[in-house]
């Protein structure tokens, strides 16, 4: 609640729909963030080269380039925010293709208004740690297409034994966000099974510091 309280950062909210738009507003308001709303995608790039936000949760179906096209020109895997993707559709699909193209998690609509901010604040406080923590905790695979920095570190769960949930608590991301990078994980890695990974890890993996 900020009460006066200066804005402890700025959120950008990507979505068409005014009572969408308004409705998270006034969340991340009343807990004290600053919210820019954005009505396109057009709008939404030219901000977000100019200043950084705190994190973006972008709506998949805007009018002209789609929250997908938007994760790839922003190259959301290298932004310096957490970009959550947002469909009132949940397919699968499209939430996969969402994490593979950089969005840190995906929120389905319609979305709990009680819990929405504290999920995002979780995540982006996991976010924040993990990219200070990057460079200690990087395998590295000679001769096989590099993971990404989130897929690093549920890597570093799997090897660790956590299941999904506890991976996805620890990361303050969804089970089924850990299981879409596991898979891929597995793909890049030529692993048949979690049994399989975890051998690679520990025959091929190359801790980097």
């Amino acid at each position: 609640m900020s009460h006066g309280n200066p804005a402890i950062g700025e959120v950008f909210i990507v979505d068409d729909d005014p009572a969408v738009r308004d409705l998270l507003a006034s969340l991340f308001s009343r807990d004290g963030f600053q919210v820019t709303n954005f009505a396109d995608g057009l709008s939404l790039m030219a901000s977000a080269r100019a200043r950084t936000p705190v994190c973006i949760i972008l709506d998949v179906n805007i009018p002209g380039r789609s929250g997908l096209d938007i994760l790839k020109e922003l190259n959301a895997r290298d932004y310096p925010a957490p970009i959550f993707i947002m469909s009132g559709h949940g397919d699968i699909p499209t939430a996969v293709e969402a994490i593979k193209n950089g969005a840190l998690g995906f929120i389905e609509k319609p979305f709990s208004s009680s819990n929405l901010v504290a999920k995002v604040r979780d995540a982006m406080a996991a976010y924040s740690g993990r990219a200070e923590g990057t460079k200690a905790n990087t395998f590295h695979f000679p001769g096989r297409e590099p993971l990404t920095r989130r897929e690093q570190d549920v890597l570093a769960h799997i090897v660790a034994g956590e299941s999904s949930k506890e991976a996805g608590r620890r990361l303050a991301i969804s089970p089924r966000t850990i299981e879409v990078h596991r898979a891929r994980i597995m793909e890049k890695l030529g692993a048949r099974n979690v049994a399989d990974l975890v051998r690679i890890v520990y025959d091929e993996g190359r801790r980097q510091r």
